[in-house]
């Protein structure tokens, strides 16, 4: 496995393509957390990660740290009953759970233009009817780039841009992916992948794996990925002079009808790397679609339903475990400090008569 990645990674030529890994690297950082104390004696914690965010995207009071661009949706998850066998969870028997999301851009920038960034995010929360919940944050992108919290933090640094420049230093970025082969698959993607011009045609992917447990006590692997009804239109790319694409093209399409999503489980095999989000599982295993989830109706994050949710991936009803990816539980303690960031700063967001209206 570690020669298939070695051979997968693009070769280094230019440095466009580091500033390009720079862009991808800050975007994902979402999808990445950090614990404190799993590097002591210098405590690398939840606001140093956060801070490193803030400091990349720069300074917008009010706002997540990353995916700071996005637009609430609302809906139902409309269970068929398929996983019902795998899992106690409400929310797969048959029936209908309403659900707050979000759609979103990675970065910290709420300005940034749409299609600077070629990865886009779904995050749910799912308001189960026993009073539980099931929040999930996923992105459209096969893989993470490392597979712990040092080697992430190890190249946020090593891609962070210069202030004198604007942009990675080169040769730090060279040396880092040339220690890390794991990032390889992640280089390969990112040497193809382009900016969608549609929230609606996008597949979003956990990446990360966790476990079904079912009435029986028997606990399974899965990752899940939501694959869209509305088919690709277009080439993919921007809008033409649009930096606010998406969020018009959502509003048009919704305008026509609901959007729909199918919510489909994988299942890993024997010997599936379960605690590593750079590896894919191969095609061919087991899958079972559990059912539709359905956007009804959007509206702005300034005052929309999703503004004040934090989508930690670790809220989850019984019958879902996390599996023991360091990056979950990292996750979950980087999200939480940026909530509490963003809220306190609710009074002090600038231009606007009534500051809670502002705020995303």
């Amino acid at each position: 496995m570690t020669d298939e990645r070695q051979e997968s990674r693009p070769p280094v030529r230019t440095t466009g393509r580091w500033v390009a890994i720079g862009v991808i690297v800050a975007a994902v950082a979402a999808v990445f957390g950090y614990v404190g104390g799993w590097l002591a004696p210098e405590r690398l914690t939840p606001k140093r990660i956060v801070d490193e965010l803030q400091s990349t995207g720069g300074e917008h009071p009010g706002f997540r740290r990353n995916h700071a661009k996005g637009i609430c949706v609302t809906g139902r998850f409309e269970s068929n009953g398929a996983l019902a066998a795998f899992s106690t969870a409400r929310l797969f028997a048959p029936g209908n759970t309403p659900f707050v999301g979000r759609l979103a851009i990675p970065g910290g920038n709420p300005y940034a233009p749409d299609g600077s960034i070629p990865i886009r995010s779904f995050a749910l929360r799912f308001d189960l009817a026993d009073g539980e919940q099931w929040r999930t944050g996923m992105n459209a992108m096969p893989v993470f780039p490392v597979t712990t919290p040092k080697a992430f933090y190890d190249l946020t640094v090593a891609t962070h841009p210069d202030p004198a420049t604007g942009k990675p230093d080169p040769e730090k970025a060279k040396a880092f992916f040339g220690a890390h082969p794991e990032t390889g698959p992640f280089l390969a993607w990112i040497k193809s992948a382009k900016p969608s011009a549609s929230y609606a045609t996008e597949t979003y992917r956990s990446i990360n794996a966790f476990y079904l447990r079912d009435a029986g006590g028997q606990r399974r692997a899965v990752r899940w990925q939501v694959v869209p009804e509305q088919g690709p239109e277009g080439d993919g790319g921007a809008a033409a002079g649009d930096a606010d694409f998406l969020a018009a093209d959502l509003m048009k399409r919704l305008g026509q009808g609901p959007l729909r999503w199918h919510l489909q489980m994988i299942f890993a095999d024997p010997g599936d790397p379960v605690d590593d989000a750079t590896k894919v599982w191969p095609d061919g295993r087991k899958l079972v679609d559990a059912g539709t989830v359905v956007v009804d109706a959007a509206e702005a994050q300034a005052a929309g339903p999703c503004r004040d949710v934090n989508y930690d991936p670790m809220i989850l009803p019984r019958g879902i475990e996390p599996s023991d990816d360091p990056l979950l539980p990292a996750r979950s303690s980087t999200y939480a400090d940026s909530f509490l960031r963003r809220t306190s700063e609710e009074a002090h967001v600038p231009g606007t008569a009534h500051p809670k209206e502002a705020r995303p």
